[in-house]
């Protein structure tokens, strides 16, 4: 599940775009329709063309409610900077791409609105030309830029097929195990009771999980979850998500608050942050200057203390220890805003390094300073979390040997993720020492890596099914070349995937859970009317070459893959249920007369020489009798 933001001045067309792009009016407010202008975050849904939902956070351009613009922006996965082409670059627009810049979006689109407001197509090439000078040293200076027209519809295809494009390459969210859900909207719904929303970081949620809220410290649990108004027993990470909460109030509750699992997140009043200035901050930052501090949807003043220097000038990055007013439950890499509050200003952001330093720090201290940077370069766990999110599942020995750590700080380092969960072995056996691991040729994956590695497996297997309706399953051999997988990755991923219940698997075949084969109405008629061929003669069968030419040999092939027929030998194919009859009449006659032969099968069940022979060798292959000579005897 993906979200986009939205992002620009005000009246620029976001809202009316995202209800283009929609059919949802993210406007909610009654002050929002009379003023016509957006106030608060709004929220939206899609399904792009290749059949991916997306959640949308429509956020307000107004200066005046840039707090409520911050709330909405944290943990997209897509930032669409919305700019209208009869204005161009205004305030908003710059103030807005230094946040989004700031927080690090990790992509965007440039979408240049109200094209049906212009005339003059050299009036837009220059808009086009200003925005991509505004965009050049930000993160989206190589966005793709697109002019569209939401009132007449031109150019939105265009926009999805680039929107669809760019979420398709982006990595799966990171399933750590340690969901967040930052709070944004808190209200009730009568029957129900109370619910929140928000954008779900780290793990997954679960309809009767017990959770709590930070920083109060609250323990609910969770009634029911909706995500696009839609009830689901499992919400993913990255997704919108409404949680409808058991023995709270909506007063006990605010934007801002984090709702989690209980017992891992601790709030902090002392911060340790990498900040960065923007150059045009109106001046130097000192230390133990006011400000407002914006992460995830929270909101709260603090004091900066500079570490290492006097003051950061514009421009500058540095040090900072944030002393705010109140706990807050931050982790690390969390991204951060601060602006000034008068006048109400964005002068820089950055990244949380350390959430919990439990003291204040002495100014001037070269050995903190060396600390803090290697915080932010990655502890061993975040290098080798990294490395597993980015390639997927590896032995143990492959990721530490490559890692560039000292194998016994890898190794340790590794021991310790999966004693914590955060890493787990593939083929879910025990580890060992720390000393083991780094000969060991066990699996390792990351939640995020896993995620990845089975939806390209899912994704391989849809196609397969769209490609093969009537094949019950992908065979197993086909599967494994499509994804270049070694085999025992395969083979280990393909066992988890079971286990999870995201794959069914046979010996020969592995396909979706949700896939079964269903005949047309006359492929139905040309089924039924030979099972009762079968079931009129059920030891004297047609031929299977004449059996798939009456059906179809796709229509044969899942009567054999579904359990329906059983294909004793090349030439012989019998109904399941005459060969349990046979299994159950064997097992009872070896039991009176020890052994029987070839004639005697033959003549008891008035076939032919070649259908008894080729019951028994079918039996001899599935060990449940063995030949002695020319007779068989069970097993």
């Amino acid at each position: 599940m993906r979200v986009i933001g939205t992002a620009g001045h005000v009246d620029h067309g976001k809202s009316t775009l995202v209800e283009a792009l929609t059919g949802i009016d993210p406007d909610r407010l009654k002050e929002e329709k009379q003023r016509e202008m957006t106030i608060d975050l709004g929220f939206a849904w899609l399904t792009l063309p290749s059949g991916e939902p997306v959640g949308i956070v429509d956020v307000p351009g107004h200066q005046d409610f840039i707090k409520n613009m911050l709330a909405g922006v944290g943990g997209i996965d897509l930032a669409l900077l919305v700019v209208a082409a009869d204005e161009g670059v205004m305030p908003q627009t710059r103030e807005h791409l230094a946040i989004l810049d700031l927080l690090e979006v990790p992509r965007g689109v440039i979408v240049i609105t109200k094209t049906d407001m212009i005339d003059d197509q050299d009036w837009l090439e220059l808009v086009q030309a200003d925005v991509a000078e505004t965009v050049a040293k930000t993160v989206l200076a190589d966005a793709p830029m697109v002019p569209v027209s939401a009132v007449k519809g031109e150019g939105l295809e265009i926009l999805l097929q680039i929107l669809d494009q760019l979420l398709a390459d982006a990595p799966v969210r990171a399933n750590r195990g340690r969901p967040r859900l930052p709070i944004d909207r808190v209200f009730s719904v009568s029957g129900f009771g109370t619910i929140v929303t928000g954008t779900l970081l780290d793990g997954e949620l679960q309809a009767g999980q017990e959770v709590e809220i930070l920083p109060q410290r609250l323990k609910s649990r969770i009634r029911g979850l909706q995500s696009h108004k839609k009830s689901v027993d499992l919400a993913q990470p990255g997704s919108r998500t409404a949680v409808n909460l058991t023995g709270l109030s909506t007063t006990d509750l605010a934007r801002g608050n984090i709702l989690t699992t209980p017992g891992w997140l601790e709030p902090s009043q002392l911060v340790d942050v990498y900040l960065r200035l923007l150059p045009g901050a109106p001046r130097p930052l000192r230390h133990n200057q006011e400000v407002e501090v914006f992460t995830g949807t929270t909101e709260i003043m603090g004091h900066t203390r500079l570490l290492g220097v006097r003051q950061l000038d514009p421009g500058q990055t540095g040090w900072v220890q944030l002393r705010l007013i109140e706990r807050i439950p931050v982790v690390k890499g969390d991204h951060f805003i601060i602006r000034q509050a008068s006048p109400s200003l964005t002068i820089g952001g950055g990244v949380v390094v350390d959430p919990l330093p439990r003291r204040r720090h002495r100014r001037f201290r070269p050995d903190l300073i060396n600390r803090l940077e290697t915080l932010l370069a990655g502890t061993p766990e975040d290098l080798l979390l990294a490395e597993l999110d980015r390639r997927g599942p590896l032995p143990a020995k492959t990721l530490i040997a490559e890692s560039r750590l000292p194998t016994e700080t890898a190794a340790t380092a590794l021991a310790g993720l999966v004693k914590e969960g955060v890493i787990f072995t593939l083929d879910s056996s025990e580890v060992g020492s720390s000393a083991n691991l780094a000969g060991s040729k066990t699996l390792v994956a990351s939640r995020a890596g896993w995620a990845t590695l089975l939806g390209q497996i899912k994704t391989t297997l849809a196609a397969y099914h769209e490609r093969a309706p009537l094949r019950l399953g992908m065979p197993r051999g086909e599967l494994k070349s499509r994804l270049k997988l070694e085999t025992r990755l395969f083979n280990d991923a393909i066992q988890r995937g079971q286990q999870e219940g995201a794959l069914t698997t046979t010996e020969t075949t592995v396909r979706l859970p949700e896939h079964q084969v269903e005949f047309g109405p006359e492929q139905q008629k040309d089924v039924d009317r030979l099972l009762a061929e079968f079931r009129k003669a059920p030891y004297n069968t047609p031929l299977p070459k004449d059996a798939a030419a009456a059906l179809g040999e796709d229509v044969m092939l899942a009567l054999i893959e579904g359990g329906q027929l059983i294909r004793l030998s090349e030439d012989v194919i019998l109904l399941a249920e005459t060969y349990v009859a046979f299994i159950d009449w064997l097992k009872r006659y070896l039991a009176e007369n020890k052994t029987v032969d070839v004639a005697t099968v033959r003549d008891i069940f008035k076939t032919s020489r070649k259908y008894a022979l080729a019951l028994l060798e079918y039996t001899d292959e599935q060990r449940i009798t063995r030949r002695v000579g020319d007779e068989r005897v069970l097993r």
